[in-house]
């Protein structure tokens, strides 16, 4: 047994450095976003200003991906990682210099995040390649959770970092944190990890790059359809996050320490999903996993955060709603790398990057949208009605609370529909 654990850990050595030391970075850069959005909120009062953040990461990302795949399967998939992680760091430093001196304006933040977010839009789909290249298949299901339980600790601790750091020693202490975790992360891929060089390093035009990842999906229908479907759960998951901070913040129950506390609650189910996924066997039917895992968690978090008026069901609700996704994600996971070959991955993960997330940004915007312009002025003319009054209660606030009700309904419907044009396609990786 111990022979088969060092062996293990041989065999995922790069893995195991790479993953930590990127997941401690991803950690840094998100304690300053999740800053950043507490100082917008605190200028603006805006749930759709904080949304509009998030949407200038998300803008070229889904834009410019198709073509970012196709750069990076031209390229060194380290170089290119190396390159943009600087070019983020360097982007937080300009957000800190302007803060420093007093000219931070809220325009800069959206310019410096649509920067940050092309340079996530290149970086992510070299960052999925090399995975895939250090990661034997046999791990896939594994490596997986792990990638999972950092992204649920990041959930966790981020918002909590970020709150007391901001509260404490201010916006330069949360900069610090960033750049530290920067240099660990640049440091262990620039001397510890090699990435083995891959088919997919090819000179060919990016054009004719791109329309063969495009290619690849339309001969695919499984996957393409499992994209589409998940692209439709982006975004009500985004509208939800652009309405939580409209929904938490303003309620006598709630203020920024309560909504750190929710959105950790998400890492906490995620973590525990990912241990799950690490000792689970594997499933007879992956597809039905993904889309009976959705609808779970899109028709239950929903509607209990619209119907309740206490911080301990809303982190209830948020448990229930993302203790599955590291399921969802693994299987999904597994059904890409395995399916798409490697050569082919940069470019296909990156039409997977247009397709699936262009609703993020749409999403968030509807979200942020909706709450300030639509359900806040409704319920604050039709309030007090008895039957919105029970379900939603009164002030601000309860407009979310509507809003919150409208995506547990659209989700269920978007996970049910789908569900049933997924059940023709079984895959099977025996």
């Amino acid at each position: 047994m111990k022979n088969i654990k060092k062996n293990e850990l041989y065999e995922l050595k790069s893995f195991l450095i790479l993953w930590s030391t990127q997941s401690v970075s991803q950690l840094g850069s998100s304690i300053t976003a999740f800053a950043l959005t507490l100082w917008l909120y605190e200028k603006t009062g805006s749930s759709l200003s904080t949304a509009a953040l998030t949407i200038c990461s998300y803008a070229p990302y889904v834009l410019m991906s198709i073509f970012a795949g196709a750069l990076t399967d031209r390229f060194d998939k380290k170089k290119t990682m190396l390159v943009c992680d600087v070019l983020a760091v360097f982007c937080t430093i300009v957000v800190f210099g302007l803060f420093s001196t007093n000219r931070l304006r809220v325009w800069h933040l959206y310019a410096v995040n649509a920067i940050s977010g092309l340079m996530n839009t290149v970086q992510q789909p070299a960052s999925e390649v090399a995975m895939t290249l250090i990661i034997p298949e046999k791990y896939y299901q594994k490596t997986s959770g792990l990638r999972s339980l950092s992204r649920s600790l990041i959930s966790i601790l981020n918002p909590l970092i970020a709150t007391a750091l901001y509260s404490f020693v201010g916006f330069d202490g949360v900069v610090a944190v960033d750049i530290g975790s920067f240099i660990i992360a640049f440091v262990a891929l620039q001397f510890f990890i090699k990435i083995p060089k891959s088919k997919s390093e090819r000179k060919e035009k990016v054009l004719a790059l791109a329309k063969e990842g495009i290619g690849f999906l339309k001969d695919n229908p499984m996957i393409m359809t499992l994209i589409l479907f998940m692209s439709g759960v982006n975004l009500v998951a985004s509208a939800f996050d652009a309405t939580l901070p409209g929904y938490v913040l303003p309620n006598p129950k709630g203020g920024e320490a309560i909504l750190g506390i929710v959105t950790s609650c998400s890492g906490v189910a995620m973590i525990i999903g990912s241990l799950m996924v690490s000792v689970l066997p594997k499933p007879k039917d992956r597809v039905k996993v993904i889309y009976l895992t959705m609808l779970f968690s899109l028709g239950t978090e929903n509607f209990l955060l619209a119907f309740s008026r206490e911080p301990i069901l809303w982190c209830v609700g948020q448990i229930i709603g993302w203790i599955l996704v590291p399921v969802m994600s693994a299987n999904l996971d597994v059904i890409l790398r395995s399916t798409i070959p490697v050569e082919l991955q940069g470019r296909v993960f990156a039409c997977r990057n247009t397709l699936q997330f262009f609703t993020i940004p749409i999403g968030l915007f509807l979200g942020g949208f909706m709450v300030d312009n639509v359900c806040e002025p409704f319920m604050s003319v039709f309030g007090d009605v008895s039957i919105l009054k029970t379900l939603f209660g009164i002030g601000k606030g309860s407009g979310a609370a509507l809003m919150m009700f409208i995506l547990g309904v659209s989700g269920s419907i978007i996970c049910i529909t789908t569900g049933r044009k997924l059940k023709r396609y079984q895959y099977n990786d025996n």
